[in-house]
This record gives structure tokens, sequence and C-alpha cells, in this order.
């Protein structure tokens, strides 16, 4: 079977109804074949063609084209024919030979041997079938042609499920890899094949490997949870195999699956814990109908919140974020998915401000008179709010303190304060100023007064893929071929999607009564030295430690400036369940009004002065377990040197 590549691209490009117009002939000519086949059979001998044959040719395919066009026989795509499209066209053959068995066979007719009747449509069967064998195999690519690339990688579709199944066909289709065979658990399937393909059992992996020279795995477990990913992975570590993996079934239900559908496995799917699933009862009573506004929209989290809500109906979707970019992407973002949706999407309003004007905020606030406000604007990033102390109190805790303020002078039902695990006993100035934010809030709580507006807090840790995250430093510095940078061995984190953050603090804005901080039971934290190793094993390289050669190094570069080995979500061990079983809620030590009242103007003073040395100050009096770095990096050190 030696087609060359120049018909195949030929018949490929040609319109879909000249396709079918040709797969029609073809049936046509079949059915001409098998009467004359049938009527050898019978007379052995090969027949004049005249009315005897003519006329049996006629009937079949007026009855096999019409019956293959209401069946759908003629759109199935040849080059993916399997055994639903295989089975169709036998299904075609049987209903053809009821028909025409009923006329030559037991009706009769005049010089066509009755026997033809029960020969012709077994005959026409077996032809369809492998008509669409063949042209399968000739346009699948599924047999080696001289003309295919031989410099692709070699694959093992791990899974031989739909999914499986699927990618194995947009794999021959594509000639971007060659398919060595499938392997999975299911002791039914081991040792048998799949459209020609073995299927191995997990414990001949290692034999595979070497025999057909694997350099991929590709895993086709769209419905497998985290907990079984991780297993199979740790299966595969030991083989050095670049491992990807498909969508899962959500994303996959839209069509059939492709190469292109085929994405390198996350770290995150390697979480060892099943992802929380959201109680959806609680994310509409918090949204739906409701007017939202988020601040920090264009940020990780901001962003995530934003596609999240806007999903659930809101009235009206107040967008706030100081910079132009990145409230510009989320709007637009936002805009394409309503689209999508036959402009089914929630009312967007985008205000590029900042948090800490107040005078300009209270006009956005008393327009629009948002039900619930969801505070993400911070400043994150460690090192940087180190060097910027001044700044970090001013918009973590000035801009906190000033969006309350307003939400409780205009009504606001609930204000959700996105907090962090670093503000547990900090140890730099990003922690202190989000602990202050939380002090700002339980003080509005505790304070005595009836007020009208619920404060609450969402704590958790690192939010994977978030912008700052060590997650997509690690991917680059394993594209730039290393080394992979971390800062201790013993460092360890709480790990959580961004999806996983959105929906916490989402239903956090339901179940809050006022004072509260919520949190996530995050499982068992991560080393992050592990995790370097996870992220380079699983790019298919090996690592270099130990005195031995590898692909890629990992480097301990020592721990920045109020960087911690392990982070902590409670200040005391007293949280208490909700109504979400991996919920929980905890209420801590605050300050009073008066206290706060106190040390705020002092922080503003220290704040118009610029001075830092004044703002470490206040933060260490204010959260009294704030345990700074011994060495203290400022813009001036830094200017400096």
């Amino acid at each position: 079977m030696n087609l060359p590549p120049s018909y195949v691209r030929k018949i490929l490009a040609l319109p879909r109804w000249s396709k079918r117009l040709v797969v029609v002939m073809l049936d046509a000519v079949l059915c001409f074949a098998s009467v004359m086949l049938a009527t050898y059979l019978r007379l052995g001998f090969w027949p004049p063609v005249d009315d005897a044959i003519l006329l049996p040719t006629a009937i079949a395919i007026a009855t096999v084209v019409p019956l293959s066009l209401m069946m759908g026989g003629y759109r199935a795509i040849f080059r993916y024919a399997g055994s639903v499209s295989l089975f169709l066209s036998a299904k075609v053959a049987l209903l053809h030979g009821f028909i025409f068995a009923t006329i030559f066979t037991f009706i009769g007719v005049d010089g066509v041997p009755r026997t033809v009747g029960l020969l012709q449509p077994l005959i026409l069967g077996c032809m369809m079938v492998m008509l669409r064998v063949v042209a399968s195999s000739l346009l699948n690519r599924s047999i080696t042609f001289p003309w295919q690339k031989t410099n692709v990688p070699t694959v093992l579709i791990y899974g031989a499920g739909r999914a499986g199944r699927q990618l194995a066909l947009a794999i021959r289709a594509s000639g971007e890899m060659n398919l060595a065979g499938f392997i999975d658990d299911d002791l039914s399937l081991q040792s048998r094949t799949l459209d020609g393909i073995r299927i191995y059992n997990p414990t001949e992996l290692h034999t595979v490997v070497l025999e057909k020279q694997i350099t991929d795995i590709l895993l086709a477990l769209p419905s497998a949870g985290r907990s079984r990913t991780r297993e199979i992975v740790e299966q595969l570590k030991q083989f050095n195999l670049h491992i990807r993996t498909l969508p899962s079934y959500l994303d996959l239900a839209q069509g059939k699956v492709s190469v292109l559908d085929l994405k390198e496995l996350e770290i995150e799917d390697l979480l060892g814990r099943t992802a929380v699933p959201p109680d959806l009862e609680l994310l509409q009573r918090a949204i739906t109908g409701r007017a939202i506004m988020i601040t920090g929209a264009g940020g990780s989290i901001g962003s995530e919140l934003c596609r999240q809500i806007a999903a659930m109906q809101p009235s009206v979707l107040i967008l706030v974020d100081h910079s132009e970019f990145m409230l510009y992407s989320i709007e637009q973002e936002l805009k394409r998915a309503a689209a999508l949706k036959d402009g089914a999407g929630c009312k967007l309003v985008s205000i590029l401000r900042s948090v800490t004007d107040e005078a300009k905020m209270d006009r956005v606030v008393a327009e629009w008179r948002p039900d619930c406000i969801f505070h993400a604007a911070a400043y994150k990033h460690v090192p940087l709010v180190e060097q910027n102390a001044v700044e970090g109190a001013f918009n973590n805790i000035i801009g906190t303190r000033t969006m309350a303020d307003i939400a409780m002078r205009h009504g606001t039902e609930a204000f959700i304060l996105i907090s962090t695990d670093k503000a547990v006993r900090p140890t730099s100035v990003m922690g202190a100023t989000k602990r202050v934010a939380e002090l700002v809030l339980q003080a509005k709580s505790c304070n005595g007064a009836k007020i009208a507006t619920r404060f609450s807090m969402v704590r958790f840790g690192n939010v994977l893929g978030s912008n700052g995250s060590v997650v997509p430093l690690f991917r680059k510095q394993i594209a730039e071929g290393g080394p992979v940078t971390v800062t201790h061995p013993d460092v360890v984190r709480y790990f959580m999607t961004i999806p996983e953050a959105a929906q916490l603090v989402i239903q956090a804005g339901a179940m809050a009564t006022g004072g509260e901080v919520f949190l996530l039971d995050m499982g068992e934290p991560v080393k992050i030295v592990d995790l370097a190793r996870n992220m380079i094993e699983l790019s298919g390289m090996t690592m270099a430690e130990n005195g031995q050669s590898g692909d890629i190094a990992i480097e301990f570069v020592g721990l920045r400036p109020g960087e911690k080995l392990f982070e902590e979500l409670l200040i005391e061990d007293d949280a208490m369940p909700t109504d979400h079983p991996q919920i929980l809620q905890a209420r801590e030590v605050s300050l009073s009004s008066e206290e706060l009242g106190s040390f705020m103007a002092r922080l503003e003073r220290a704040i118009k002065a610029n001075d830092e040395n004044a703002v470490r100050e206040c933060l260490n009096e204010a959260v009294p377990d704030y345990r700074p770095a011994q060495k203290q990096v400022t813009l001036k050190a830094v200017t400096a040197a």
C-alpha cells in the first residue's frame, strides 16, 4: 500500500460534498460488483451484463444509498472510521438485505436466481466494510509510509478508553507522533488490540519503553482524580519520559480530541489531594442577581473572581484596578465570554482607580451601590514590599481601611478581604500589612455598634500559577536549561489552585456573619525542592545532583528577606467547621476601635513622612508576633547597592 502523498493531499483537500459524492459512486460500484459476484457463485460463470444484472443492481443502489443517507453513513469521516462507522455500514447492508431478499428470493423475478437475493447482501456488506477499512488506513496514515516523518516522538497512551481511542485517531491523522501502544490497568483489556494497537499491562512498561524506545507518555484519563494521577506519575518517574495529559471531560465535551488538546502535566495535578468541590448553592446565594464589586480585578485572584462571578449572573459586576492594562485585559476577556453566550453576560463596569483614593472611590460606590465587595487589591510580592515598606503599608492597610469605611457608609452588605497565610506570625512587611488589614476589619466588626456591613477575611496559602508564584518561575528556568533556584532545602508551602482560591472567597461571602477568618483545609504542605524535582522529571529531564550528571540542577540561593521556612494558617488553634466540609472558620484576637484609631493615626503620619523605620515600628506595635528578618532591606539600601 504505497499511495503517493500528493494523491492523499488532493483527496483530503476536496470539498466535503465532493468526497461524499465519491463515496456514493463507490457504493454504487460495489452494488454492481456484488450482484455480479453473487450471480457468478450461483451459476459458476460470469454472466453477461443484461437485465438480470442491471435490475438487481438498480434496486440495490435504490436501497443502499437512501438508507446510508438516512442513517448518516455518508457523514462519517473515512480517515476516522472506527467500529461505529463499520457497524453502521453492516447495518445498512442488513436492512438492504431484508428488502433485496424479499424481492428476489421470496417474491422472485424472472431471470434472476433466487439465491442471488441472499448472497448479494452478504457480499455487499463485506465489500462496504472493506472499502471503509482500506480508505481509513490510507487516509489516516495508520500504516507507515516511506514519506512519513521519522524524527517524531514515539509515544504510549495511558488509558484505552474513549479519550485514549480518540487521541490515537488524532495522532494517526496528524503524523506528528508514532503511537507504539496503549497502557491500561483494566485486566480485561490487557494483551488485546485497539484499532490494531496493542494494549499493555503497566507491569510491562519497562520492557516496552526499552524495546520501542518510548520518549513520551500521554495520559488519556480525563476522569482520573489528582490522587490517581499522582500514583501513575510516581510509577512513570523512573523512566525519565516526557509526560503530557488531556484536559478534563468538561473541556472535551465540545468536540473530538485533537493532538493540540495535549497539555503539559500541570504541577497542580499532583497536589496530593482532590480538588475542593464548590457548593453551588453557596456560590449562587452570594452572587446571583446582586451587584458585585471586585477591587484588584486584574490580578491573579481578582481576575479569577471576575470569571467565576460573571458566570453566576450578578446584576452588575464592577471591576476596579489601578493598572490600565490589567483592567483592559480582564474586561475584554469577560466580554468575549459573554459574546460566546449570545450576549447573555452580566453588565460590566470598569473603573480605573486606586483604592487609596477615598473621594473618588466613594463616588463609585455611591453610584453603583454594590451588595458585596471582594477586596483583592494588594501588593503581595514579599521581597518588593520589603524594599518598599511605606508604599506596601499605604496600599495594603490604608487602602483596606478606606474601602471598609466606604462600604459602611453606603450600607454594603458584605465586605470580604482576600488575605494570606503570611499574615500569621509574619516575618515580612507584606505579611504584617495583611495582618493589620485583617485587624482593621475585625475591629470594625467588634466595636459594639450595630453595623449593616458584614466584614470577613479569607486566608489561604500559595496559589499555583498566580503572579509571582514559584511555578511559572520554575517552568521558565527549566525551559532555559536551568538551574532551578530554590531558596532553602527545607522550605515548605501550602498550595491551592486559582479556581479553588476564588471559590473559597465567594463561598466565604455567603457564610460570613461578621469578623470571621475563613480558610481552606489544604492537606499537607509541599516541600518546594520536591516541587522543583517533580517539575523537572515531568518535563522528561533528569536531575543533576550528588555529583551525578543530568540535564538540570537545583541551586539553593538562601531565604529571601522576610521569607519563612514554613507558613501557618491560624494564629490560634481554634478552627471551627462551616457549612462547607473543607472550609474552616476562626475568630481571633483583635484590637479595639480606640486602639486601632490611635495606631492608624501614627501609621498615617509615618507614611506621609515617608519614614520606613517608623512604618516598621508601627507594624511591630500592632502585630506583637511580627518577627522581621534580621537583615531588613529598605529602598535606600537597594538604591545604594
